[in-house]
């Protein structure tokens, strides 16, 4: 494993060299994660191309974290992590809590503690929300994770349908994605802010998901909106470790398509 803590010197393509393939990132024994490390299973170029096979468990993966977001074993729902416990958003609308055998081709998790907190005002949409998220990161350069507790006017979150062999590509995969529209609903946004430079390797820019409160509601955010303020806390990371798939037949290198158009209709739904 090689860990590198300055992220505004490393290029896009030399992110790769931190990709291992084992869990020599977590601590032995399941003894407590580090600080200040995000831990990432998989790329989302792997995702992008169909990649979802579950490699990671979640009793593996709370070894590593307490907070963070990421999907399931055949791209069955969207998978959120919050204080510990980790739920799994189902594409008939229900939240489940997840079970320790099950596993994730793809999640980015941390042992989330705040840098710094903010309250924030009415926002109108998700674009702008992510403009004041924005302004709150000390630099671009670096991963963030993010918490946003409040009570929200909307929440459109989607989730998809587990997707049989052969698995399609995610943007394909989606088009049979379940979309809700959550209103007057408490709960917490939990997501990644990933660098430029991190392009194929993560999401660039914010990666949001949601669940309510009473943990039965969640999902991929896709738009949001609240009229009254909310509590933003920050956590910026020093460390990223990326575990790649064992025996996935992408590797680095391969994926020589720019998917930058299907991350955008994966992520914001156009």
């Amino acid at each position: 494993m090689i860990q590198e803590p300055r992220l505004s010197l490393v290029a896009g393509a030399l992110l790769l060299v931190l990709c291992i393939f084992g869990l020599s990132a977590m601590p032995a024994g399941g003894g407590t994660p580090p600080f200040d490390h995000l831990y990432q299973v998989s790329t989302i170029d792997a995702l992008l191309e169909g990649e979802y096979n579950g490699t990671c468990t979640i009793a593996e993966l709370v070894r590593a974290g307490d907070t963070g977001i990421g999907t399931f074993h055949r791209l069955d729902g969207e998978l959120v992590m919050v204080d510990g416990c980790v739920y799994q958003a189902l594409s008939t609308g229900e939240v489940v809590r997840a079970g320790s055998d099950q596993t994730t081709p793809f999640a980015a998790v941390n042992r989330f503690r705040a840098d710094r907190s903010f309250e924030l005002g009415p926002v109108p949409n998700l674009s702008s929300l992510e403009e004041e998220l924005d302004g709150m990161l000390a630099t671009k350069e670096r991963f963030t994770m993010v918490r946003v507790d409040g009570t929200f006017e909307q929440v459109k979150v989607r989730a998809p349908p587990a997707q049989d062999l052969p698995y399609p590509r995610l943007v394909d995969a989606i088009a049979g994605q379940q979309v809700f529209d959550l209103y007057q609903v408490p709960g917490t946004l939990v997501g990644t802010f990933s660098p430029e430079s991190a392009k194929g390797t993560s999401v660039p820019g914010w990666h949001l998901h949601f669940i309510s409160t009473d943990r039965r509601s969640g999902g991929h955010v896709l738009e949001v909106v609240t009229n009254r303020p909310v509590n933003v806390k920050l956590d910026e990371l020093s460390d990223f470790t990326v575990r790649y798939p064992e025996g996935s037949g992408v590797r680095p290198g391969n994926l020589s398509e720019n998917l930058s158009s299907d991350l955008i209709v994966v992520e914001k739904g156009r």
